[in-house]
């Protein structure tokens, strides 16, 4: 990607890949989520709420990715996984059945990763999730989309990430997930 003097990577659009501080960002943030991934006005109030309590969690990061003129576009956040967090006692069963269970040690989740339509497939969360993992000190990285042909399982299957359990179900969530996992450094084009 191609970098400005003092703004960090940027994608060939323009847009800045940057540290974000979410928690003052964070209408902006769920309202690029709502967008991307088809949510309501009560998804979002319940997101709201998870992604402030995530955040309060040790080493939890965000980057955001933002126009010329301030507009945030595209984010990502995550944090070195606890076997103790909701999304690890959910997915644990399904990756000890798949003898994938140590995935859940010594790796960085990948929360949340979302571009506003307009601005995907131009690379804008290629560089979102590789910076994001680039900083990580854990030696991997695990995830979990949607359990289907998408964009994004094709993005993450071009950086590497591998399924490691599928049709995993979550409470209310009405479509079964994948999660993956990949070795760090993520795969580069």
């Amino acid at each position: 990607m191609l970098g400005i003097p003092g703004q960090g990577p940027s994608t060939p659009d323009d847009v800045v890949i940057g540290p974000l501080d979410l928690a003052a960002r964070i209408d902006e943030a769920l309202a690029v989520q709502a967008v991307a991934f088809g949510l309501g006005a009560d998804e979002i109030a319940v997101r709201r709420q998870i992604v402030l309590r995530h955040l309060t969690y040790p080493g939890a990061r965000a980057f955001g990715a933002t126009t010329p003129d301030g507009r945030l576009v595209g984010f990502v956040y995550g944090m070195p996984n606890d076997r103790a967090h909701w999304w690890s006692t959910v997915v644990e069963p399904y990756l000890r059945s798949q003898g994938h269970e140590a995935w859940l040690d010594d790796s960085f989740v990948i929360t949340e990763l979302h571009v506003h339509p307009h601005y995907q497939n131009r690379g804008i969360g290629r560089t979102l999730i590789t910076t994001i993992t680039d900083g990580a000190t854990q030696p991997r990285s695990i995830l979990s989309a949607i359990d289907k042909d998408s964009p994004a399982r094709g993005l993450y299957h071009s950086l590497g990430y591998e399924d490691l359990a599928r049709n995993v179900l979550f409470p209310s969530a009405p479509k079964p997930y994948a999660v993956m996992g990949a070795h760090l450094p993520l795969r580069r084009r």
